[in-house]
């Protein structure tokens, strides 16, 4: 509790008084809602801020025993910075990912249509509507394609109007 709460054992008594002082203030009304008359078993996740202003995400598991509450604070600060930062890196590497598959094929548009990023960009966008097929996918599809296709604009070009025919997924079925 003192550590969680950014003291050292003796410099002050663990109260609920104290629990609610440094429950966020987002929170506290809730929290001193269940704490009044805690039920017979209770965990409630909260947001409570230390002693030097920083701000915990913590779960408070008890049981009531003869009137007091007995339990665990536990702090999961840490955790959940680990795997919200997990996460974000995995997005972005994903998008990231995404985006250079996207200007690949925007170039590949481009050269076959013999226009600028910009406007093979719209074509594309305009492929990706017309065949009901994420953006990503069909800029995926065309990477793919590009070994095969090689650099005959012409051979390109027609690979793009077959993407681009709404019936192809009902005809290959």
């Amino acid at each position: 509790m003192y550590t969680i709460h950014g003291f050292t054992a003796g410099d002050v008594v663990p109260t609920t008084d104290l629990l609610l002082a440094h429950a966020h203030p987002g929170d506290r009304p809730e929290l001193a809602t269940l704490l009044a008359d805690p039920p017979p078993a209770l965990s409630v996740a909260y947001r409570m801020i230390d002693a030097t202003d920083r701000e915990r995400l913590c779960v408070l598991v008890g049981e009531r025993r003869s009137g007091e509450l007995h339990g665990y604070l536990v702090d999961l600060t840490d955790l959940v910075d680990r795997y919200g930062q997990a996460v974000a890196t995995s997005a972005i590497a994903a998008a990231a990912t995404s985006r250079s598959v996207i200007e690949q094929a925007v170039g590949a548009v481009a050269f076959s249509q013999q226009t600028d990023p910009p406007a093979a960009f719209a074509l594309l966008r305009a492929a990706s509507m017309d065949a009901n097929i994420p953006i990503r996918a069909l800029a995926t599809a065309i990477v793919e394609a590009l070994p095969e296709l090689g650099a005959d604009a012409e051979r390109v070009r027609r690979f793009l109007a077959e993407l681009r025919k709404p019936d192809r997924a009902t005809a290959d079925d």
